[in-house]
């Protein structure tokens, strides 16, 4: 745990976001050529998306001199690679740090933002995790619209449920994600910011969180969390946005690093061989972390 921390905070790369890919289960298929008739429950369409996640994970492009962590779906971290569970493998056979989605999703749009539904079953997850030897975790809220107030209910909820993360020896990715297409972003980001550092500041010295954000519209507005004492991390989502641009604004803000999903695995096909598939995957893994050191002083 301890060599993970340190690999975290220090060492150069990026995460590979593989707990989601151009939204839900069907359509992450569906972008790599698998149609929805191939499979005829959710057991058949959970066996696809492993076969997807285990072909990316042992690929040779899939490597930690390029890759620090992988988030994974709950689903992923049961499953197994080679014969192992795949935060082992992960750990064991890659040197990649192991991280896990644990929200159960978006409630509905409401006064401009998405909080996270309940979680439930949030200490049993948190258990499981731990058994799985997962590091951290990850859950995503968005934020749509510049409301002070529901951009503070967004930040209050994820550090709620940040400080229960902690508490059970796990470390949060705090993911309050800004709409790219939202009209007043740039707003919404000053907004976000003054939530999170309130809340940063409140953290004793036991409590480090990585921060997971939208690329800000205007560069280097988060630099000041990347040097805030109790942050491990902050690392930005793709958005939307192609690998491409993703790229190009990451490349303008200090000390963050990439956490792309859909601009990771934006090329892969199924029906590619296994050399047109690992030269694909290296590409995009290359660029992307060149984008994620391009301005790092790590």
């Amino acid at each position: 745990m301890n060599n993970q921390l340190e690999k975290m905070k220090t060492k150069k790369g990026f995460i590979a976001a593989l707990d989601q890919s151009g939204g839900s289960t069907p359509k992450a298929l569906l972008h790599y050529g698998v149609a929805e008739n191939t499979y005829t429950n959710e057991e058949e369409m959970f066996d696809l998306v492993h076969q997807m996640r285990t072909r990316i994970i042992t690929s040779p492009a899939f490597d930690s001199e390029y890759i620090l962590g992988a988030i994974l779906f709950e689903q992923t971290m049961d499953s197994k690679i080679e014969g192992m569970y795949t935060a082992d493998y992960l750990a064991e056979k890659k040197g990649i740090v192991p991280f896990l989605k644990i929200d159960k999703g978006l409630a509905e749009l409401t006064n401009g933002v998405q909080l996270m539904k309940p979680i439930t079953d949030l200490d049993d997850i948190l258990r499981r995790a731990k058994e799985r030897h997962i590091f951290g975790t990850k859950m995503r809220s968005v934020i749509k619209e510049a409301n002070p107030e529901s951009i503070k209910a967004v930040v209050d909820q994820q550090f709620e449920v940040g400080k229960q993360i902690i508490a059970a020896g796990l470390v949060p990715i705090i993911e309050p994600e800004v709409d790219i297409n939202s009209p007043d972003k740039e707003q919404s980001e000053a907004i976000l910011k003054r939530e999170l550092l309130k809340h940063l500041h409140n953290l004793k010295e036991d409590e480090n969180v990585m921060l997971k954000l939208s690329i800000p519209t205007v560069a280097n507005t988060y630099k000041e969390l990347t040097t805030h004492s109790r942050v491990i991390r902050v690392v930005a989502l793709s958005g939307g946005y192609s690998r491409e641009e993703a790229n190009q604004k990451l490349k303008e803000n200090d000390n963050i690093i990439a956490s792309f999903s859909r601009a990771l695995s934006e090329e892969l096909n199924v029906n590619q061989s296994e050399e047109e598939f690992n030269n694909t995957l290296k590409e995009a893994v290359t660029s992307i972390y060149e984008a994620s050191t391009a301005k790092t002083g790590r």
